[in-house]
Order: C-alpha cells, then structure tokens, then sequence
C-alpha cells in the first residue's frame, strides 16, 4: 500500500479529511521512524497535550458552573490521562497506522506511552489543519463517554447541585447562599457561608474560597433535611 492510500485509510477510520496530509503523516511517525527528529511527531505530541487539556478545560469550566477547581482538576486529570489516551487510540483504530522504525515493528514491543503520544500528535495535526473549532469537535466526539463516566461522579458529590433539585421539588424554593463571615489577612481569607431555603437556614460552614463554603453549606442543608450528622460543625 502506497503512502497516500495508508493516510487515506487512516483518515477514513478517525472521521476526519485532512486539508493538508503532510499534517498527519507527521502526526503518525514515531521518533524510531523518522530520519530526524523534527520529522517525528515529538513536537506535535507536545501542542496536542496542550490542545487537549484546553479543550476539556474550557467545556468543564462552561459544563459545571458550581463544581470547585478541585472537582474539575480531578475530572480533567483523568479524562486526559496517559491512561485514557492509550485506550481511546486503541478503541478509534489509529494503533494500526504507527509508522514505527523496524525496531518497534511488532505489537508487543509498543509500549503503551506511544499510542497516547500518537493520539495527542494527532489532535494536533487536526488544530494545525483545521483550527480550535474543528479539534473541539473531534476531541468532545472521542472523549464523550470519558468526559460523561467523570461527570456523573463529580456531580454525585456535587451538594448544591443536589440541594437545589431537592429544594425545587420539595420545598419549592431555590437555595440561597449568604456570607456571614469573612477571616484572614487578603491572600489567605476563609469564608463562613449559611444556605437559605425559603425562611428556613441550615448550619452554616467554613472555607479557604467562597465556592468550597458554599459547597459546604449545602452539604451541611441536605444533612440536615435528612436527619444526618451535620459534616462541617462551627
């Protein structure tokens, strides 16, 4: 099989046409592969890195409103893991387009680091090719039962998402969320935070940002609505 058809093929299997071919081939060559390293898809896998971390950055920033830097770190962290690269290589088929030196020629041999470098290689060859939108799509494409399985478990620990849809179906009122207090010199302040539902106040919390006292004291309010230890006492 002749070069352009093999990146044909591989363009076919990932459900993306490059305008610039070149672009991919790069994208698919492993050091081992390459005449010198600058025609390797080493500098590619570093933009990729970068492009994909954005991309699920900013759709977590814009997806969870209410979750703390840690929730979304957390989430972030796996989804573009090393771990979940090499898997969604596999599981898209780009595995069976490496160009690879003899060396590494056979499966077995492969550790599993170069196929999430491949991957994020590619991601950014379609950036280069294509732009931000173009990539945006293909990673959310790819990544969409990852970045769903993660989201599931950041909103199951998600207290004010929980409280509010309580609140609305129960007590018919949405939470609401005042600042009693405020401690510490302006670079390290800590916040005391009262959940109000309605006329009803629930035990208030501290934390080290307004958004973790918040989260806090709602789950400090389900607590209580529950009969349940309140977690975060005065």
């Amino acid at each position: 099989m002749n070069l352009e058809q093999f990146l044909k093929n591989c363009q076919s299997q990932m459900g993306y046409t490059f305008r610039n071919p070149e672009l991919l081939r790069t994208a698919l060559t492993h050091a081992s592969g390459a005449d010198t390293p600058c025609q390797s898809n080493e500098r590619m896998e570093f933009l990729g890195d970068a492009v994909l971390a954005y991309v699920i950055c900013d759709y977590l920033y814009e997806k969870l409103p209410n979750s703390l830097e840690g929730d979304m770190t957390k989430v972030k962290s796996s989804v573009v893991s090393r771990a979940t690269c090499h898997k969604i290589c596999k599981q898209l088929g780009l595995d069976k387009f490496l160009i690879l030196g003899r060396g590494l020629g056979y499966a077995n041999r492969i550790p599993d680091s170069i196929f999430a470098n491949t991957l994020e290689a590619f991601i950014a060859a379609v950036y280069l090719d294509g732009g931000i939108e173009e990539v945006r799509q293909f990673i959310l494409r790819v990544f969409q039962e990852d970045i769903a399985e993660m989201l599931q478990d950041c909103d199951a620990h998600n207290h004010k998402s929980i409280l509010q849809t309580y609140c609305q179906k129960h007590e018919g009122y949405t939470p609401e969320y005042k600042v009693l207090n405020v401690k510490g010199p302006e670079h390290r302040k800590t916040f005391n935070v009262q959940v109000c539902v309605g006329r009803k106040t629930y035990p208030p919390a501290w934390g080290i940002t307004k958004k973790e006292a918040e989260q806090r004291a709602a789950e400090n309010a389900l607590a209580d609505l529950h009969g349940q230890p309140i977690p975060y006492l005065q």
